[in-house]
């Protein structure tokens, strides 16, 4: 609905989440199972868009063939950023993304330099898997966004797109420089 009300604007971003007192709160599968859960809701959403009749048999979502609409204006479907930084969300872009949106503010990308070296292994990752790297969009989410006042990295020095506006500027022409195409911004 939202993909045809904003005329094939949506982009469906996919994490498994990270904090186990959601999942109890909201009785979803096992906090243990969240990468698998996660894994089936995407292959339920892509029945659901691309089958005009969907049908689906998991562990996790079951149900016959039944009417979806509206579809999606995109096609084959809106695309899914998978957000996350470890190899299993690497992994999960390979499988079943179509992006990969990480967070700047942790630790395996926290730095233009450290993003950069995942970048050439999420692309190894898809070369390898016989999926074209270049068609894959990738972005990179702001752990912190302070222009005009430095904050420290967890490492020590200065944390990535804080500081001033010359050196926010500069992050970002890096993380660009490294791969990234979008910059998602959350402002403190």
């Amino acid at each position: 609905t939202l993909d045809d009300l904003s005329q094939g604007r949506v982009v469906v971003g996919c994490g498994v989440g990270w904090l186990r007192e959601e999942f109890e709160a909201l009785n979803a599968p096992p906090y243990e199972d969240r990468g698998a859960a996660t894994d089936e809701y995407i292959r339920v959403f892509k029945e659901l868009w691309t089958n005009p009749r969907p049908t689906f048999e998991g562990k996790y979502v079951r149900f016959p063939a039944l009417i979806f609409e509206p579809r999606p204006v995109q096609q084959p479907h809106p695309p899914i950023w998978i957000g996350g930084e470890s190899n299993a969300a690497l992994r999960r872009v390979v499988r079943l993304g179509d992006g990969w949106y990480p967070s700047a503010g942790n630790g395996e990308v926290d730095s233009p330099e450290r993003f950069a070296v995942r970048v050439a292994q999420l692309r190894r990752m898809l070369a390898e898997a016989g999926r074209d790297p270049w068609t894959v969009d990738i972005g990179v989410g702001t752990g912190k966004f302070n222009q005009g006042q430095a904050e420290r990295a967890a490492g020590g020095g200065r944390a990535a797109l804080t500081g001033s506006t010359e050196e926010v500027a500069d992050d970002i022409r890096a993380y660009a420089q490294a791969g990234a195409r979008h910059l998602l911004v959350r402002f403190p």
